[in-house]
């Protein structure tokens, strides 16, 4: 999708073609994807046999439908588009020299590295480097190359199979420029030893010993806060006497209308964004 905006140089205003990579229609507050509704806030409904969240557009989603509906994700796919606000947490082990990398043997310790997805590709939060880290192992931070950092769509596969020998070589992260790039790469992943080539800038392969996890940043009484995806918003808060919360909707954050006296409720998926206060 291109946005167009403006900004201002020598006096002229200057038009620039931005694009955004699939992200959810009226993500951003464009005045031709703006839904009007009643009231413009999203509803918790409690209907049998799935809870439904009803969006300012009227719209309602079964629970179990909401990261569907946000980023195509199913529990059953060994795959995942990643969106802005959500966040990827590497973390590589170390071995002794000659160790076989697996199990406890020779294990001496670990780095994390946290990224951030934005529109632009992968922006680096923050390192825990090791002490004394081998110097022939890669440091975390640079598992992803620097080419790779830059590319507008992001798919993460937590588990990729090489047809040569049938051997499981971990997770990847394949990026392209455009969805439609990235569809394409993906449906040559039965040829994964082409795709994820050493020379290929679209594919990381991760080590079998590290371990990626993908997260979401979102706002719990007033400080940012990182949780696992498909984090339920109980998980945050389980029995408050008082809760409110906002969801990003066209741009902006509008409330989400719960009854705290009702448990299933807060059964309801988080989404990368959401600002919760409670007590």
């Amino acid at each position: 999708m291109n946005v167009a905006t403006q900004f201002r140089r020598g006096g002229q205003y200057v038009l620039r073609i931005v694009r955004h990579c699939a992200l959810p229609l009226c993500f951003f507050s464009l005045a031709a994807c703006i839904v009007r509704s009643h009231d413009g806030t999203f509803r918790v409904l409690p209907e049998s046999p799935a809870y439904l969240l009803k969006s300012p557009d009227a719209r309602k989603t079964r629970f179990t439908n909401v990261l569907k509906a946000y980023n195509g994700f199913e529990p059953a796919h060994r795959w995942i588009d990643l969106r802005p606000l959500m966040e990827l947490r590497i973390e590589n082990a170390y071995y002794e020299k000659g160790a076989s990398r697996r199990g406890l043997a020779g294990y001496l310790g670990t780095e994390v590295a946290h990224y951030e997805i934005t529109a632009y590709g992968l922006r680096l939060l923050s390192i825990h480097p090791m002490k004394d880290r081998p110097e022939d192992q890669l440091p975390v931070q640079r598992l992803i190359r620097e080419s790779a950092l830059a590319f507008q769509c992001y798919r993460f596969y937590y588990e990729l199979v090489f047809a040569r020998g049938g051997d499981s070589h971990g997770s990847a992260l394949l990026g392209a420029n455009s969805m439609e790039e990235l569809n394409t790469l993906s449906r040559q992943l039965d040829q994964a030893e082409t795709v994820c080539s050493a020379a290929s800038p679209h594919c990381t392969v991760f080590p079998e010993a590290c371990s990626v996890s993908v997260e979401m940043r979102i706002v719990v009484n007033g400080k940012p806060q990182t949780v696992f995806w498909g984090s339920l918003l109980a998980s945050i808060a389980a029995h408050p006497h008082h809760l409110e919360m906002r969801r990003l909707y066209a741009g902006r954050l509008r409330p989400v209308k719960i009854n705290v006296r009702d448990p299933g409720a807060f059964r309801l998926p988080l989404l990368p964004g959401d600002e919760i206060t409670w007590n």
